[in-house]
């Protein structure tokens, strides 16, 4: 696809307080030297700390990066500047900051926060305009702009509802509003109205970052037309996720590169199942960007940066498993922030330069394709329902609604996706389908789809039943158990059952009993107590309506609990049928393993599988859409095996993986 990505592209930012100081920087240079195969890029934080620093700071801290750049460049490496704080992230050294007489970041409430400032303020512009001019007359070989663009800042939360921006915002809808009316437009009334205003108010917030990324690459490009600009990003729903258009007004007039980097948290491996959430987040990010963009460096972000907090050997996977989520590299924010000794940082660095060559491969194979599999149902207007039917919009539970509901059910050997048109099948949660037009609606219906109950309610509430094939009949709250009916795609486990235990409270979730409203609609659990006896016939079931999809409605903990075998096997048969074959590849053994997969520039397979588990992963089942008999297997060293088909189903050929170190990756090539 873009035969001009060979290898990744790495870099390390570097702290204030390591690039300083003349001991620390040349002990950095020296550390770097040593470490020389690892990194291509070099970029030189401008503050230590998140709320904006006055411009006679910035320019002191420029005046000496221009000598700092300078030896990064005749060491061969790239090297450039990243604006720590453009409007400000939180309360931070505030006695030591910008202390101008500009609009601070405020809340529905009229709170503001002292360490960041609205983008919409005519003085905070010319400030930013000013900025980016000092920054821009160092030469940089790029600028970042860092996360703090965006409405979401301790300690008020969700910003800017500012007089100015309620002003504006009055401009774009056509009504005025107050703090306290807008609040209520967003929570009351028809669900109709909230959506418009909500949606509306998205806009608002897509247009106001567009304006400030606006001046800022007109401030930029006036001194250096070609100037790279890069912008970091997490999950953006408040924001409107508009990356795309966001990524065009950096560019500007005469097409200069744009960079990015999708980030999350992800800061201690002491909770690994937050590896794969991130790479999920970041896989979102990635899927909102345009082919143009190359340079998609993944935030590796070991904050508070002390070195026991996360291991080098989950460092290093992270890295892998954002690039197999959709990134073409990383950007390692993971030495230390003090003006002290980064001997302890050596085993880390010396893990990183020997995986650096695993992470050239997997770009040189995936490039900018982008993973199919199973897609979540997520969209950029997708924050516009959250709490919709009732509650605070602002109440933050969007994640759990449209983006992670389904990362359990990723990490039993199913491909994930981030996008509509990659999907085999889509895993629809709540109502997130409120976000979708009918023609999305109708096109995700006519294909596979996976829902919850809520979901479902939603979708025939919308008028969609004829494509559902079941309706919820009411919801038990106590001593459900789900059992598995004599239906073929429960074969061989008829008879099976799952208790998710509702009584214990931290995970009780009402158990929906189905109804059936078609002949063809078909049983494949019902529900039963603790003496065995049914308690309702139907709690989960499948259906194949007349426009070609085929639809499975799931009443019983969807989303959890689902890592036992029988269960796992079940959905993993289930998802197969639903995608009518067109799943690409999936883990038929019992192993928890996330996979991403691309179809590659020549029509092969290309695919990364993690072992998320503190076992050693031995003979993996991979099943392959594919008729080829061979595969090539690189393990993190590079090193590669070649194994042939272990026989047959259907479309899949049958692959017995080399066994998968515990938290270790394999990169599959058709």
């Amino acid at each position: 696809m873009e035969p001009g990505i060979q290898n990744a592209v790495v870099s390390f930012r570097i702290g204030i307080r390591q690039w300083r100081p003349e001991s620390c920087f040349q002990s950095l240079v020296k550390l770097l030297e040593k470490y020389k195969a690892l990194t291509d890029e070099v970029t030189f934080f401008t503050s230590e700390t998140h709320a904006p620093l006055d411009l006679g700071t910035i320019e002191e801290h420029v005046s000496l990066l221009s000598e700092r750049m300078a030896q990064m460049r005749s060491m061969g490496y790239k090297t450039g500047i990243n604006i720590l704080t453009t409007i400000g992230h939180h309360n931070e050294n505030l006695p030591n900051s910008l202390a101008a007489d500009y609009t601070r970041m405020t809340d529905f409430y009229g709170n503001i926060c002292l360490g960041s400032f609205c983008p919409n303020d005519e003085g905070m512009r010319t400030c930013i305009s000013q900025l980016y001019n000092i920054v821009t007359s160092a030469h940089p070989d790029y600028i970042w702009i860092d996360d703090d663009v965006r409405f979401g800042h301790m300690p008020i939360g969700y910003g800017c509802f500012c007089d100015n921006c309620l002003l504006i915002f009055e401009e774009e809808f056509g009504v005025k509003f107050t703090r306290d009316t807008l609040k209520d437009a967003f929570n009351t009334g028809s669900t109709a109205k909230k959506l418009e205003v909500r949606l509306a108010w998205l806009q608002h917030n897509r247009n106001t970052i567009a304006r400030l990324f606006k001046l800022i690459e007109h401030t930029v490009h006036r001194v250096k037309p070609s100037l790279p600009l890069g912008f970091m990003t997490g999950d953006r729903f408040f924001e409107g996720y508009d990356f795309h258009h966001w990524s065009e007004v950096l560019s500007g007039d005469h097409g200069s590169e744009v960079m990015w980097r999708p980030g999350g948290g992800f800061y201690f491996d002491d909770y690994m199942r937050g590896l794969a959430g991130k790479s999920h987040d970041v896989g979102r990010q990635v899927s909102m960007l345009p082919n143009s963009i190359i340079s998609i460096q993944s935030e590796i972000e070991n904050f508070p940066y002390q070195r026991l907090q996360k291991s080098a050997a989950a460092t290093a996977l992270e890295a892998s498993s954002h690039i197999a989520a959709g990134c073409t590299g990383a950007a390692f924010n993971v030495l230390s922030q003090h003006d002290e000794p980064l001997d302890e940082y050596e085993p880390l660095l010396r893990k990183l330069r020997d995986t650096r060559p695993f992470y050239d491969l997997l770009v040189r194979h995936f490039k900018r394709e982008k993973p199919i599999g199973i897609y979540t149902g997520w969209g950029k207007d997708v924050y516009a329902v959250n709490n919709l039917a009732e509650g605070d919009w602002l109440a933050d539970n969007v994640l759990s609604i449209c983006a992670s509901h389904a990362d359990e059910l990723l990490e039993i050997g199913l491909p994930a996706a981030y996008s509509p048109e990659c999907a085999s099948v889509t895993a629809l949660s709540e109502s997130s389908v409120l976000a979708m037009s009918d023609e999305q609606v109708l096109k995700m219906l006519s294909s596979g789809v996976y829902m919850d109950a809520k979901a479902l309610i939603c979708l025939n509430e919308m008028g969609y039943g004829e494509f559902t094939g079941f309706e919820v009949e009411r919801f038990l709250n106590e001593d459900c158990i789900e059992e598995f009916t004599n239906h073929p795609l429960n074969a061989p486990f008829a008879g099976r059952k799952r208790d998710a235990r509702q009584s214990f409270l931290p995970w009780l979730s009402p158990a929906a009993v189905l109804k059936p409203i078609s002949e063809t609609a078909k049983v494949l659990a019902r529900i039963v107590d603790y003496t065995g006896r049914e308690t309702a016939p139907c709690c989960m079931g499948v259906f194949e309506n007349h426009i070609g999809g085929r639809i499975c409605a799931a009443g019983y903990y969807p989303w959890k609990f689902l890592q036992n075998g029988s269960k796992s096997s079940q959905l993993k048969i289930l998802l197969r049928w639903l995608s009518k074959d067109t799943l690409p590849a999936y883990i038929s053994s019992f192993h928890k393993i996330n996979m991403w997969v691309r179809t590659t520039e020549t029509e092969r397979l290309a695919l990364a599988v993690t072992n998320s588990c503190l076992d050693r992963a031995e003979n993996v089942s991979l099943m392959l859409h594919t008729t080829t008999k061979e595969i090539s297997v690189f393990d993190m060293h590079c090193a590669k095996t070649v194994i042939r088909s272990h026989g047959t189903d259907g479309a899949y050929n049958k692959f017995v993986l080399p066994a998968v170190e515990t938290w270790g990756m394999k990169l599959v090539v058709v």
